[in-house]
């Protein structure tokens, strides 16, 4: 009988007795290991941390912002949107002054408080725009003294002031308009204009 051949001699592998790394290679490779984990951790842990940081202090700002605006108690000095100008169908002339306005909504109704000043040809322009005409306004006031409280508006009666009320049927709005024509080359006006959601 034959003896079975030789095959040649691998060493064996060092977990199945072969011989160790030197202690100073084996000393580098755990220290790399560790360094590559730390860096893998802080991008894991810092990353998102710091995504969180910013986003919360952009939420924070946007939220002052929001509260500023929804806040507000009194008309202050900005244009109001053009997608509010469109709902609340108050077309303020592009080249109006003194321009405020105030927002205001509950379950009930949303109202846009304006005022603005035009020169005599931009208020006829306006009110037709409104649709109606200077001589449909009639002397006093057409805004109800609980509205102006809210927007901070006080009618003296040292001024000249003529109004009209605009009703429409929902969904459009309600229009109250208010004009000084104490000086008659610099009229200024006040609307509010009522929607019901």
């Amino acid at each position: 009988m034959n003896p079975p051949p030789l095959l040649p001699r691998q060493a064996p592998a060092p977990d199945e007795g072969g011989a160790p790394a030197s202690p100073a290679e084996d000393r580098r490779h755990v220290v790399r290991r560790r360094w590559i984990t730390a860096i893998i951790i802080l991008l894991l842990v810092g990353v998102p941390a710091g995504y969180l940081a910013v986003s919360a202090q952009q939420s924070r700002e946007s939220g002052r912002d929001k509260a500023a605006k929804v806040g507000a108690v009194k008309v202050r000095t900005a244009w109001p949107s053009a997608v509010q100008r469109s709902i609340y169908e108050v077309p303020i002339p592009m080249m109006a002054s003194l321009v405020g306005y105030l927002e205001t909504n509950n379950w009930h109704t949303s109202r846009l408080y304006t005022q603005f000043a035009l020169t005599p040809q931009e208020l006829d322009t306006f009110l037709a725009d409104i649709g109606t005409s200077r001589q449909r306004l009639t002397p006093g006031v057409s805004i109800s003294e609980h509205d102006a409280k809210v927007a901070g508006w006080s009618w003296s009666p040292q001024h000249d002031w003529y109004g009209i009320t605009l009703d429409a049927k929902d969904p459009r709005p309600t229009r109250d308009v208010t004009v000084d024509l104490t000086k008659p080359s610099h009229p200024r006006v006040y609307v509010v204009s009522t929607a019901v959601p």
